[in-house]
């Protein structure tokens, strides 16, 4: 399988959440740790882009390595976004793809993700990106790209973009198939909490 390096964003305010997301229990373990553990199970290097290392270093696995990512000058923390993150990340990996990764999809499956995987040595070489798309928008943090794609995104940050939907427009993406959106549910709100709290007591599993 190609080698990736996968880059899990834990950069955000939770801010509709009201509390840090990346530490929501699901079923006895942080949320953070919890993806930690599925990037784990697709490839031996993980990395964690977050501007507070220090908050999260007792809750990943001791292989999981940290990318401390800066806020940008002139720029406050809600207006700086994911897009910033990932570009952080990207520059401090070697491998030539990189898993994406939000901190928050408790539907998270390895083997779904090794399976992606191995489909990406079959891509277009003009392929950035690999990467799901429901009803017409890319899922951004749930997916591959190339580390090449770099200078294009520091170019599009540099002018002020911050929209991954903007940004994946503008180049090749070659989308992931027939993908479940179930996987892609993420944890917003205390309202999304709940709905997966109750699905794990209906069912007794995610």
């Amino acid at each position: 399988m190609t080698q990736v390096t996968a880059l899990i964003l834990a950069g955000g305010q939770s801010s509709r959440m009201g509390y840090d997301k990346a530490l929501i229990d699901v079923e006895g373990t942080p949320l953070l740790r919890r993806t930690c553990e599925v990037a784990l199970a697709c490839t031996p290097t993980v990395k964690v882009v977050t501007p507070w290392p220090d908050r999260y270093q007792a809750v990943v696995p001791a292989a999981v390595a940290f990318v401390h990512e800066q806020f940008l000058a002139q720029e406050v923390p809600q207006s700086h976004g994911p897009l910033v993150g990932l570009a952080q990340g990207l520059a401090q990996v070697d491998s030539d793809w990189v898993l994406a990764l939000a901190c928050d999809l408790p539907h998270l499956k390895a083997a779904v993700l090794q399976a992606w995987a191995r489909q990406l040595e079959s891509l277009p070489p003009t392929t950035l990106a690999y990467l799901p798309q429901i009803k017409g928008r890319w899922e951004p943090l749930c997916g591959f790209y190339r580390r090449s794609c770099l200078p294009l995104l520091e170019a599009f940050i540099q002018k002020g973009g911050r929209s991954f939907q903007r940004w994946l427009d503008q180049h090749p993406v070659t989308v992931i198939a027939e993908v479940d959106p179930a996987l892609l549910f993420n944890l917003n709100t205390p309202g999304d909490v709940a709905s997966l709290r109750q699905t794990i007591s209906a069912s007794g599993k995610i």
